[in-house]
């Protein structure tokens, strides 16, 4: 064999990197462990050891702190670990409408509401919907009219093309996807939510934000929909504070009696920055400064001081002052506008402690506080600012409305920087605060950037900026100005973003779900090894060796990629090690196929793997188009089950036939014996002579009746039982104390609901149900959430219940995930279809598999709509279920390739291209019965495994399992008797022709 070195280098550097990338689970499973057993059952106490362990190292020799670690372990998916899944919309509309500053022009509005009602019904791009519909209501009317004016000019002249309005309307509609993808970052950052997972969804104005552990749906919808606020203002500086804090200080230590440990006093590095008038931006850099305490404990450590120290500064206890070693030695107050210093988990007490009402009567009306947001680089230190409240009423000295543009840039030394530009009428109101906050020459001023009460920024100003062009430069980094840029621009004009869906998991159904699926995984594989050993001997453990560091690859790949596992991504597992098995059985039954022509072991070994290959090849390219087009087009589930096929498939080549391969030979040089079967098992599916073409016509009537009935019983019950992602509304799990009757249930819900039906189903157990309603799904107000939840708490008042899940899907997301399954599902087919005529030089072969593979679709549907309300569990219809859907696909075409595979080696041994009549008849039922030992054991293996699923793998995806189980026997079915024997049909007419 070539390469074994090469092979051996590439296992052995993909093996450190999976053992890297699993490690992280690993150490933080052991500090979770240590954490546990200290807290002994005090959940408090356990996140309060978890909080003093962030910044500590846990990880051995390479000093990564338990936040490190923790944020690279397996990431699991909501499904899975409990938490919520919020998909923000940003209202294009509203923005568009702002753009043009809220025109009163009636077919302006018309078309702004017929665009709205475009993307709600599958559209995809507002911008050119929009404008699509303007000219269609003002025919000849310029955009550049509404959208044109002195702020916006250097980027849209007055006489500009419809087109140019378009261009300039994306440009910002990106910018403020963009812009609230910051915003909505920065406020889950500060919610506290460890590991949470934000992604943009590309080609649309959605943010899908994933929050493991978090359960206050309410909170949770007042933070990310609220407004942003964006503030410029003046700012004490730490020397104006110094008196104040140190009043606070004595007031606390007489009032309160504190047994706070003390601070942390390692010195951190501050950041200063500079605000300049862009004609005269300064160019010298903000020196470092070192925080501390000005009253420390020097170098003694012992309890006793520290336990007076706390008693005696109560609040230097938990919040530090900035300051720096002097000349002479003496520690001084570093100048500037930082005023305090204190650790992420104290700033909840510095703010309680400014609460105190013996405090809060001290501070004066003109100053408040507020936090950095977020820490200095490489610490978990948060920076306080004294605000300086100028005007009489409160408000801050400049608004966001007065930022007409802001960009990231470069300065002339090629440092990065942020260019702000205001508006007219800001720019006066600019002028005179710069012009103050620099009048003193030896003690310029800084000005706080505030966003949501946040300081993003607060560069000291250099000189008075007339022009409303500011330059801030400091200690950035590019992405550092870009955010900054971007929050700038975030107050200019309102882009709201609102829930279009959401997706709750209660912990306890989340640790069910992990326990099920573990259990159930652990036994499927366990049986998948038993199976392989037990029939193919000593081969089979060989099998058994790659399939184990196959799953290891896939898991460690997963880790070191950052994906998220969900069930959906289970399936994908599932399917890949359904493919991993498909390589060894297939390259087992090729060489017991040499071993009965007589051949000796070595030469059939070598024999099997190369007449294999063309079919393990075929098959995994296939599967793998699948999952590249599922990634492209599908969204949340589909696109996990997506990522974890395409790693899985080059994971399960590499491992089921190169390193097999490589054991195989190494089993060989030390001339040990390698058998492939037993005495049971030797002469299995030995002259095996079934007509499947012949019977064709008989298995197209079978399928035929099954789908008529399907239809049938389509129309009988309404149609397809549409989960709420497909169709919209809200769902909620709901477990009961004791069993519950689903007509009771459904009476108390409807008139709480409005005299609007909502439909229950059981789920799993009599005592848990299944509550779907569309009551308010199109009202876009905050406060609807919370209104349906008492709604649905008021129906359910007397009951003893706990809510374990919920689901928000809005029509316009509904009808998205639809469009986005069928495209993704017929683009698959087109692929395969162009892929299988090139492989195999006959349109007919494509054909026969993309018909078969409609055929398996149209079948499970049918299963599902016969068996719907018949079966203890529910059939639902969602995204989970494309999911299968896809895997049966993906079965089918391995199974199919395989026979396709096994007519082109035969064509080719006889040197013909094709064969026709009775000939081409006996060429397909060989191929299917020479490989039928391959189509079957590899179905019976799978089978097991989702089998043993179905069984112990709780509730939560038992319907999800059901249409992989029918699915593979379908796939089976179909592989044998359609999509290959309908080739004979489809070529009939070709050869009359002739």
């Amino acid at each position: 064999m070539q390469g074994k070195g090469f092979i051996k280098f590439i296992a052995i550097v993909l093996a450190i990197v999976c053992a890297y990338g699993l490690s992280f689970t690993l150490v933080s499973s052991k500090v979770e462990k240590d954490a546990k057993n200290y807290a002994k059952g005090d959940l408090a106490k356990e996140k309060a050891y978890l909080d003093s362990m962030s910044g500590e190292k846990v990880y051995p020799l390479l000093g990564f702190t338990y936040q490190n670690v923790k944020s690279k372990e397996i990431n699991l998916g909501l499904d899975l670990k409990g938490g919520m899944n919020v998909t923000m919309e940003i209202s294009l509309a509203e923005l568009v409408k702002s753009l043009a500053g809220n025109p009163t022009d009636a077919n302006f509005n018309q078309a702004v509401q017929n665009a709205q009602t475009q993307l709600n019904a599958g559209g995809k791009d507002y911008i050119k919907l929009f404008v699509n519909e303007f000219e269609k209501l003002s025919p000849g009317v310029k955009l550049a009219d509404f959208f044109s004016n002195q702020d916006n000019a250097s980027q849209l002249k007055a006489n500009a093309s419809n087109s140019e309005v378009q261009s300039f309307l994306s440009k910002e509609a990106s910018s403020a996807i963009d812009r609230s993808f910051i915003i909505l970052r920065s406020r889950i950052d500060g919610f506290g939510v460890v590991s949470p997972n934000m992604q943009k969804q590309e080609g649309s104005n959605r943010i899908l934000i994933e929050m493991p552990g978090v359960q206050d749906k309410e909170r949770i919808s007042k933070l990310l929909q609220g407004s942003a606020e964006l503030q410029f203002w003046q700012v004490y500086q730490v020397q104006e504070v110094y008196p104040l804090l140190e009043n606070i200080n004595k007031t606390l230590a007489a009032t309160l009696k504190t047994t706070a440990p003390a601070a942390d006093t390692t010195a951190k590095k501050a950041e200063g920055g500079k605000l300049a008038g862009l004609e005269k931006a300064a160019t010298k850099d903000s020196a470092d400064a070192k925080g501390g305490k000005l009253a420390g404990l020097g170098k003694k450590d012992s309890t006793a001081l520290k336990a007076e120290f706390t008693k005696t500064n109560p609040l230097y206890t938990v919040l530090s002052l900035p300051i720096y070693q002097g000349e002479n030695g003496q520690q001084q107050l570093m100048p500037g506008a930082v005023v305090g210093l204190a650790l992420q988990k104290d700033t909840a007490k510095v703010n309680a402690y400014f609460k105190v009402p013996e405090v809060a009567a001290a501070i004066p009306s003109t100053m408040k506080f507020m936090w950095s947001v977020k820490p200095r680089e490489n610490s978990k230190v948060f920076e306080l600012y004294a605000i300086k409240a100028t005007n009489a009423d409160g408000k801050p000295d400049l608004g966001g409305e007065a930022i007409s543009d802001s960009r990231n840039d470069f300065d002339q030394k090629g440092k990065p920087e942020v260019t702000m530009y205001m508006t007219s009428e800001g720019a006066a109101k600019w002028k005179k605060i710069t012009a103050e906050a620099s009048a003193d020459p030896q003690n310029k001023k800084a000005i706080a950037i505030v966003l949501d009460n946040q300081v993003y920024s607060a560069p000291t100003v250099q000189n008075e900026i007339p022009n409303g062009i500011s330059s801030i430069t400091g200690s950035f980094t590019q992405d550092d100005t870009k955010d900054l840029a971007n929050i700038l621009k975030a107050g200019k004009l309102p882009a709201p973003a609102r829930i279009a869906g959401s997706f709750v998991v209660g912990p306890t159904l989340g640790a069910q779900a992990i326990h099920d699926g573990l259990i159930s995984f652990v036994i499927a594989f366990i049986v998948i090894l038993v199976f392989m050993a037990l029939y193919y001997h000593r081969a089979g453990w060989i099998a058994n060796l790659a399939l184990l560091i196959n799953l290891f690859f896939i898991i460690g790949i997963l880790v070191s990629f950052g994906a998220v596992l969900t069930l959906p991504g289970i399936a994908g597992i599932v399917l890949t090690i359904g493919l991993s098995v498909d390589a060894n059985i297939l390259i087992f039954e090729r060489v017991r196929e040499e071993l009965a022509h007589g051949k000796s072991t070595p030469v059939a070994i070598k024999e099997g793997f190369k007449h294999a290959m063309p079919s393990i090849i075929d098959s995994n390219v296939t599967v793998f188009i699948l999952g590249a087009i599922l990634y492209a087009f599908g969204s949340g589930p589909v696109r996990g089950f997506a990522t974890t096929l395409c790693i899985g498939i080059l994971s399960s080549l590499f491992a089921a036939v190169a390193i097999s391969r490589v054991v195989f030979e190494s089993l060989l040089n030390r001339k040990i014996d390698i058998s492939f079967d037993n005495s049971v098992t030797r002469n299995a599916f030995k002259n095996i002579s079934f007509n499947f073409v012949g019977r064709r016509k008989i298995y197209y009537a079978i399928s035929s009746i099954i789908i008529v009935l399907g239809i049938v019983f389509y129309f009988k019950n309404g149609g397809l039982n549409l989960g709420v992602d497909f169709k919209g509304g809200r769902t909620y799990l709901v477990h009961f104390d004791q069993a519950v009757s689903t007509e009771d249930i459904k009476s108390k819900l409807t008139p709480a609901f409005g005299n609007e039906t909502p439909e229950v189903k059981t789920a799993g157990e009599d005592s848990q149900v299944k509550i779907t309603t569309t009551f308010h799904i199109e009202d876009q107000d905050v406060k609807t959430d919370k209104l349906v939840e008492d709604a649905l708490n008021k129906g359910l008042a007397g009951s003893k219940y706990e809510v374990v899940s919920s689901q928000k899907v809005t029509p316009i997301i509904a009808s998205d995930i639809v469009n986005g399954a069928l495209y993704a599902v017929l683009i698959s087919c087109l692929f395969m279809f162009i892929y299988i005529v090139i492989q195999f030089k006959k349109w007919q072969y494509g054909l026969g598999a993309v018909i078969a593979l409609f055929h398996d679709v149209l079948m499970v549907l049918s299963f599902y709509t016969i068996l719907d309300g018949v079966l203890p569990f529910s059939l639902e219809i969602g995204q989970d279920f494309i999911a299968a859907i896809l895997t049966v696909m993906g079965y089918t075409m391995t199974e199919t390739v395989v026979v396709f595979d096994r007519i082109r080696e035969r064509l080719k041994d006889a040197g013909k291209a094709d064969l026709h009549g009775e000939e081409r008849n006996n060429l397909i039922n060989f191929a299917l019965n020479s490989t039928l030992s391959r189509t079957i054991l590899t179905s019976l293996t799978v089978f097991f495994v989702l089998l043993v699923i179905f069984i112990f793998g709780g509730d939560s995806i038992r319907g999800f399992i059901f249409a992989l189980l029918i699915g593979r026997i379908i796939g089976t079915y179909s592989s044998l008797c359609i999509s290959t024997p309908i080739v004979i049909d489809l070529g009939s007419s070709e050869e009359k022709k002739k």
